[in-house]
């Protein structure tokens, strides 16, 4: 039920501070910084260097600077999958420190030695050694912070991570202006930009190891004592077996691969595409840093903005909105535009990725952790890589492209054409993965937008606790006492722990109260009053015994609950439901049950079953048709989380129907996956 919690929040505020305030994460989050700034600007400085061993040739510089990126794929084509199991196998603390030193003596090293068979052979080995470090960091993340602040902990991840980048770029910058002044304290050949940014970056990997080797709250030993002595080929093949059974991960896999690709599609082809707009360097620089900025704003606004949705709707949708404005950036042709449209593609495909890769986070159990992680790295190296090499070679194929009509002309280079087709890729990308994972498939985004527009979806997304909620609802007579009390016996046989309440009356103040509301002497009671004193006993019975109880993972079945004040006060009563709605989903904090079963039978026969009449059940027969009709309405609104059940059948077969949907529900599934597990 992880993947269906809402963005608790940005990490710019509060929630940021807070995950940074624990010392342990803190620590290892100064370190993702340095090794993110190390990666950007080790990038630049091997691109750069590449370019100065051409001695000018033009050719040869671009082919030399095409090779750093493919010895900077190779690594994650063929060693990806075996760094997570080996990541799985070993200490990971000890295991980032030893690939921090060696990538510290390799930075070092591409300026000493000066030549192209060393500047690609230090680099492949560096890839190698971040293919082991980043999945062993990923892996331990989970470890170090609660799981309320799992979110926030990947989103100040998520910002070191591409915030650097910006960073990384404006160092490099500086030490071109100031390259001249060093080169007379330094030899010549030790002292051009490049150089001095390979230094740098050898600089931050050795302060990186430090203060890992100071972490010493990260779990000794490897992810399972198990797999030590587990076989490496049966580790991948059980790794990719276990991210091809669950369709939740396969469509993020999916799903990132797709925000990386529109974003990589920007990226590789922005020094193009602004030449192709008259545009020079300073263009180019903004239009980079245009990208990252996006990222960095959807990572940290992000889950604040969409806070209602659930994860696994806003992760394709956000994903297919990103490649729509990569579409339209491929079609503008004027830079201030692009600039912005190109913020909005990253600010989405930030929101994307953040919610992702807080879902694999959860998803995934620790001892697979680390492979799967590396998977996943490993893919959005290999298509973020390909995307960067791939991209300029596809538009200068393409070529120049003038199109005439009445009266203007306008001009299309091979770079807008490339964006085009990528962006139409990612919006497929992104309505398949939005299909695949989307937990509620009847109810469409729409209608999510505007429940979230009244401020009534969190209500629905809300899954804060790993416990089952489960309400059933009902006019007079429809038999929900009887069929409670037959699901809390059923539940118990398979070895759950059920609490079974009502309402009102499922503590001692709603006993108070339900003498009130349901005695006949107590006459006529104002609407309004009736709503709010239904919604003070619900306010109540949450607080004191439905929260612990689900916050204790039990599951609790409670005979009526916030539709029945929508239906009796609401349309029962003729005031407006949706404010009744809201009354109710104030006094419970958004708490609704994951499945609502309505007992549905016609007033009339309902209430021929009752041998007596509180004063609700004796209002007119139009009161109780009102009141069925709105459950109905109810549960049309959301099919996935309302089951109607046709209550004049027998009471064993409604009993079959109701057991029958109950099992579906996913904290119950895996409760009894692991129940057959402990078995054998």
């Amino acid at each position: 039920m992880s993947n269906s919690l809402p963005f608790p929040g940005a990490p710019a505020g509060s929630e940021s501070r807070s995950v940074l305030a624990i010392p342990a994460f803190r620590k290892l989050w100064k370190s993702m910084a340095f090794s993110s700034f190390g990666d950007w600007l080790g990038l630049l400085a091997t691109t750069a260097m590449a370019q100065e061993l051409s001695n000018g040739d033009y050719s040869k510089a671009n082919f030399a600077i095409a090779g750093v990126f493919i010895v900077r794929l190779l690594p994650a084509v063929f060693l990806g999958p075996i760094a997570g199991v080996i990541a799985d196998r070993f200490d990971r603390r000890r295991l980032m420190i030893f690939c921090d030193i060696f990538r510290f003596g390799l930075y070092l090293s591409i300026p000493i030695v000066g030549n192209y068979f060393w500047l690609y052979t230090a680099t492949i080995l560096v890839e190698c050694f971040t293919l082991f470090w980043s999945p062993a960091k990923e892996a331990t993340v989970p470890n170090m912070v609660p799981k309320n602040k799992l979110e926030s902990a990947n989103q100040v991840s998520l910002l070191a991570a591409y915030g650097t980048a910006p960073i990384a770029a404006i160092v490099f910058a500086l030490l071109a202006l100031v390259s001249t002044a060093i080169s007379k304290l330094l030899p010549p050949e030790f002292s051009s930009t490049a150089d001095i940014a390979l230094y740098i970056d050898a600089i931050s990997f050795l302060y990186t190891a430090w203060i890992v080797y100071q972490l010493r709250e990260i779990p000794k030993g490897s992810a399972s004592k198990a797999a030590v002595n587990e076989n490496i080929g049966r580790s991948i093949f059980e790794g990719f077996k276990y991210v091809n059974s669950s369709k939740i991960i396969r469509g993020l896999i999916f799903g990132m691969l797709g925000a990386f690709f529109a974003a990589g599609a920007v990226i590789g082809l922005a020094r193009t595409f602004v030449g192709d707009l008259n545009a020079g360097d300073a263009a180019y620089g903004i239009l980079f840093g245009a990208v990252f900025a996006g990222l960095a704003l959807g990572i940290s606004l992000g889950p604040k903005v969409f806070a209602q949705f659930s994860r696994r709707r806003i992760f394709g949708a956000a994903l297919t909105i990103s490649s729509f404005f990569l579409i339209l950036l491929a079609l503008i042709t004027n830079l201030v535009l692009a600039i912005f449209v190109t913020i909005l593609l990253g600010a989405f495909a930030g929101v994307s990725w953040v919610s992702g890769f807080t879902m694999l986070g959860l998803e995934v159990a620790d001892e697979v952790r680390g492979r799967t992680f590396a998977f996943v790295q490993s893919l959005i190296r290999v298509s973020l890589v390909l995307v960067l090499a791939i991209s300029p070679v596809i538009a200068a194929a393409i070529g120049r492209h003038t199109f005439k009509f009445e009266n203007f002309e306008v001009t299309y280079n091979g770079a807008a054409f490339t964006m085009l087709a990528a962006g139409i890729i990612g919006v497929i990308v992104g309505v398949i993965s939005y299909r695949t994972m989307r937990d509620r498939p009847t109810v469409s985004l729409w209608a999510d937008v505007l429940a979230a527009s009244r401020g009534e979806l969190g209500g629905i997304t809300d899954v804060a606790h790993t416990g089952t909620f489960i309400s059933f609802e009902g006019g007079e007579g429809s038999g929900k006492s009887t069929q409670t009390e037959l699901l809390k016996d059923y539940l118990e046989s398979i070895g759950e722990k059920v609490l079974l309440t009502r309402e009102p009356g499922g503590t001692p103040l709603g006993k108070k109260l339900r003498e009130i509301l349901l005695d006949n002497q107590t006459g006529n009671i104002s609407p309004r009053a009736e709503a709010l004193m239904y919604a003070a006993d619900r306010a109540n019975h949450v607080y004191s015994l439905i929260q612990p109880a689900l916050a204790a993972g039990q599951v609790v079945i409670t005979d009526r609950y916030l539709d029945s004040s929508v239906a009796y006060q609401g349309a029962g009563r003729i005031l407006q439901p949706t404010e009744v709605a809201r009354i109710s989903r104030w006094a419970t904090e958004n708490l609704s049950p994951i499945l609502t079963i309505i007992m549905d039978i016609p007033a009339e026969t309902g209430l021929s079953r009752l041998q007596s009449r509180d004063r609700l059940e004796a209002e007119p027969l139009a009161f109780h048709e009102r009141i069925r009709q709105e459950y109905l309405n109810i549960a049309k609104s959301d099919p996935e989380r309302y089951f109607v059940v046709d209550a004049t059948q027998s009471k064993e077969a409604i009993h079959e129907e109701i057991v029958e949907r109950v099992s579906k529900l996913p904290l119950l599934v895996i409760n009894q996956s692991a129940k057959k597990r402990f078995r054998k």
